[in-house]
């Protein structure tokens, strides 16, 4: 089974996937950002880095892809391939930093991907405010991440609910994560567990 753990930067979906993880006995499987070779340029020139950025996204999560369909027990994924294109590269192709040149390249490439997996049994959807990202994003203090901008944020906020309700076609839960503490409150991560045992199990039916 494949779990994948969405949302946007700062909205907990490595806390959540290290949590869930160690709750049922999944795999943990996330995102490398420290090693990523691109990143921090990235963030002090987007518009010079950004197909570059996404290239090298794109080839990890299909990597990960790949190793999750041989797996024989259950994954749990922070971040998709699917959400690294419908909303981070198609933000950065609205802002201007891709031409259709690299972006249709981008596309086709990942089209082909897609032909060889399969969509995750359940997304979990991280909903969360802007101001509730900025203070996560500045308390866990990475550097290249303290110069990130409020539109950026709102950009991919809106993006996000349009690819949860409009694009994905796989089952999702949406969580909406400003009012719950789940790494420090039990019962909001209980909240969290008991919906899931619902979808994936059939258990606690409304």
């Amino acid at each position: 089974m494949h779990i994948v753990i969405a949302g946007n930067i700062g909205s907990g979906k490595s806390t959540l996937t290290r949590l869930l993880a160690r709750h049922y006995g999944w795999t943990p499987q996330f995102e490398a950002v420290d090693n990523n070779p691109y990143l921090e340029d990235y963030y002090r020139d987007i518009h010079r880095w950004s197909f570059n950025l996404e290239v090298y996204f794109l080839k990890e999560r299909f990597r990960d892809l790949i190793a999750i369909g041989q797996s024989q027990g259950t994954i749990i994924q922070d971040r998709s391939i699917f959400e690294g294109v419908y909303v981070f590269m198609a933000n950065n192709k609205a802002m201007g930093h891709l031409t259709d040149r690299d972006y249709n390249t981008y596309m086709e490439l990942f089209e082909q991907m897609l032909t060889v997996v399969r969509m995750p049994d359940l997304m979990i959807y991280l909903r969360a405010s802007v101001a509730h990202l900025v203070g996560n994003i500045q308390q866990r203090g990475r550097d290249y991440e303290q110069t990130i901008q409020l539109e950026y944020l709102e950009n991919l906020n809106r993006r996000y609910e349009d690819f949860i309700t409009n694009q994905y076609k796989g089952r999702t839960m949406i969580v909406d994560k400003d009012a719950l503490d789940f790494e420090h409150r039990p019962e909001d991560f209980a909240q969290i567990t008991n919906r899931i045992d619902r979808l994936l199990y059939g258990l606690f039916p409304e």
